[in-house]
């Protein structure tokens, strides 16, 4: 495998992002969309190639160094690729949804003043993922995690005009710090009983730093191997947001919708579930960190789905899907279905990108209105992003041959098949969760597409449909939305298409058990019609046509009658409220305590004003002893004499 080619997929996007940045202005909106565009999708051609070249060629997994930073204490800072089909499979997808992104962009972003800038974020945006997917060591997995980060704080407030933009920038911007703090314990942790940052040289030492003990707290002995893996989880908590850290999501709609797509589908929330299957064979080690996993994700599945149901933002709707199909991927990883996770990866990636393109349409249609309460009956003003948001929600309320349906079932019947501690927790709410996720996605598309118009009387004079330029994405997630996973299911799940790139030990391969009983992606589609989530979904679907066209107002009763839980859906759990009446109060007055008693008490204070004060008074002693009068000095000789005979005599 050709190393400059390698080279060239994410440097691309960097070259993008430089030149539309820094000579926007020179080469005009066109010439900054065109860079950018054909960057990125030369990237993705170059992807597909080496994704070509690993399954049809059978080219051999590329594991090298591109440039060594520097060597101290024999460990190596280094820019290198690892390239084997886990990886492959991420750059593939995500260099197609950042191309689908960048040419969405011409039409949405159309009238922003920031235009070539708002391209320039989002090609450095896909140069930090690359290198972030494409990583063989933990520094420079960390440079392009902390990367991501960086540009998403950048995207997010892009209207930096607004208030709430800032407001939300800012939001996730520090929930990540916290998550990135447990991730650089456990890369620490990691260097320290391994002496590395190589992925290889850590993997194989996964075995032996799985019988080493560490004592964090007083007659407490923890593993090791269990402490570091938690440490790397609390990192994923943070960039793929899950409780209690998933906070900052929903408020990121605040960016423009464009984002909302690239950062939620197939990136930067995904980057800690890729980090998690790319780190199994250290996860595998620990089943204590992997129920931690299991429990997490479970939680955020079925508790952020009930938030969906709620709300009325239609961006806001897809974000909390969103928070919940990572959860989804996070309990398949705790049950050591790696490959699972990573296929539900794959096909949420198409339908969810799919869906926030769909909804940015309908707001750039309704004049930038996000509220569905104002819309309704728009099927027949935008039949095509109807039709493509239905694919959307078909594909992810799990609807039999649609690709959410292969990713999202065998991942149901993997926990149902561990024996993890644990699993029947997350058996329960992944499946409670099948019903949830049909109820708030036709939710929204009822309002937004069925019964009457609601339109204001603005949004009525100013209704426009979008061009080609936003349809044209819309048709090209569709199309895998719907075929990608009766294709791959076989060959990802069952036909070992991962091999080495994912680790799992004998005893925990639920994948394994599910391939004797796995007869074909058409015979298993059928099966499920008689299952337990074909049926929760069905009702999930009828109960939003129930409550939202037939009969409106017995949602509204109801609604009333369950007050109390309608309170705390609407203010999310009360965690934002927790984060910033209590958290944020504590962090200002310990900051306030440490400024006003450890910096200016303590430090200014005692040390360097206090230690200068006593200097000038001891001076201010000792220069009475400098009278200038001989008899003075003769009578300190004498006494400095007599101290000294006094100390030998004692001492003999």
């Amino acid at each position: 495998m050709n190393q400059n080619l390698l080279l060239a997929i994410p440097m691309l996007p960097l070259a993008a992002a430089l030149i539309a940045g820094l000579a926007g202005k020179a080469i005009g909106r066109g010439g900054a969309a065109a860079v950018a565009i054909g960057a990125v999708a030369l990237s993705f051609v170059l992807s597909c190639l080496v994704l070509k070249q690993l399954l049809l060629d059978q080219a051999p997994n590329f594991d090298g160094t591109v440039y060594t930073w520097l060597v101290s204490d024999g460990v190596r800072m280094q820019v290198g690729f690892l390239i084997d089909r886990l990886s492959a499979l991420m750059m593939a997808v995500v260099t197609f949804v950042s191309l689908c992104v960048h040419v969405y962009t011409i039409g949405y972003m159309s009238d922003d003043p920031g235009y070539q800038r708002f391209f320039a974020y989002i090609a450095l945006f896909t140069f930090s993922m690359l290198m972030l997917v494409m990583a063989n060591n933990f520094m420079q997995l960390f440079f392009g995690w902390e990367a991501v980060g960086v540009v998403s704080y950048l995207l997010i407030g892009f209207w930096y005009t607004r208030p709430s933009a800032i407001f939300a920038s800012l939001k996730a911007f520090l929930a990540n710090r916290v998550g990135d703090f447990g991730f650089l314990l456990g890369i620490a942790g990691v260097l320290y009983f391994t002496g590395s940052l190589d992925y290889q040289t850590v993997f194989s030492a996964a075995p032996s730093v799985a019988t080493k003990s560490l004592m964090v707290f007083q007659g407490h002995a923890w593993s090791a191997l269990t402490l570091v893996c938690i440490c790397l989880f609390v990192g994923a908590m943070g960039k793929s947001a899950q409780v209690p850290l998933h906070v900052w999501l929903p408020d990121s709609m605040e960016g423009p919708t464009p984002i909302s797509a690239l950062i939620h589908a197939a990136t930067m929330v995904t980057a800690g579930i890729f980090m998690v299957a790319r780190m199994s064979p250290l996860f595998e080690y620990s089943p204590t960190a992997l129920s931690f996993v299991l429990v997490i994700g479970a939680t955020t599945a079925l508790f952020m789905g009930f938030l969906g149901i709620v709300n009325n933002d239609i961006k806001r709707v897809i974000a909390y899907s969103t928070l919940s199909q990572l959860g989804y991927m996070t309990v398949a990883l705790g049950v050591s279905g790696y490959s699972v996770a990573m296929f539900h990866l794959m096909t949420h990636a198409f339908f969810k990108a799919l869906l926030f393109l769909a909804a940015g349409a309908v707001i750039i249609a309704m004049h930038h209105e996000q509220d569905m309460r104002k819309m309704g009956g728009l099927r027949h003003r935008m039949p095509l992003t109807y039709w493509t948001a239905l694919i959307g929600a078909l594909a992810l309320i799990g609807t039999p041959l649609f690709s959410g349906f292969y990713s999202k079932d065998v991942l149901i019947d993997a926990v149902h098949a561990s024996q993890r501690y644990g699993a029947g927790y997350a058996y329960w709410c992944v499946l409670l969760g099948v019903f949830v996720t049909a109820l708030y996605t036709f939710r929204m598309i009822f309002m937004t597409f069925h019964g009457p118009e609601r339109l204001d009387q603005h949004a009525r004079e100013h209704f426009h449909d979008v061009g080609w330029d936003m349809k044209a994405p819309l048709v090209a997630l569709a199309i895998p939305s719907v075929i990608i996973g009766y294709l791959t299911v076989e060959p990802i799940l069952f036909g070992g298409y991962f091999g080495s790139a994912i680790t799992v030990l004998e005893g925990h391969d639920v994948v394994g058990e599910l391939k004797a009983e796995w007869h074909g992606p058409a015979a298993f589609a059928l099966h499920s019609l008689t299952a337990a989530p074909a049926w929760l979904a069905a009702f999930g679907v009828l109960s939003a046509w129930w409550f939202v066209l037939r009969h409106p107002e017995r949602g509204d009763a109801l609604r009333e009658r369950f007050s109390g839980l309608n309170r705390v859906l609407v203010n999310k759990y009360y965690f934002d409220w927790f984060n910033e009446n209590v958290l944020a109060p504590l962090a200002r007055g310990l900051g306030l305590l440490l400024w006003r008693g450890g910096d200016q008490a303590v430090i200014d204070g005692a040390i360097v004003n206090g230690s200068a004060e006593a200097v000038g008074r001891l001076a201010g002693v000792t220069r009475r002893l400098q009278s200038g009068f001989l008899y003075s000095y003769a009578f300190w000789m004498i006494i400095g004499l007599a101290v000294s005979l006094g100390w030998f005599l004692i001492h003999i």
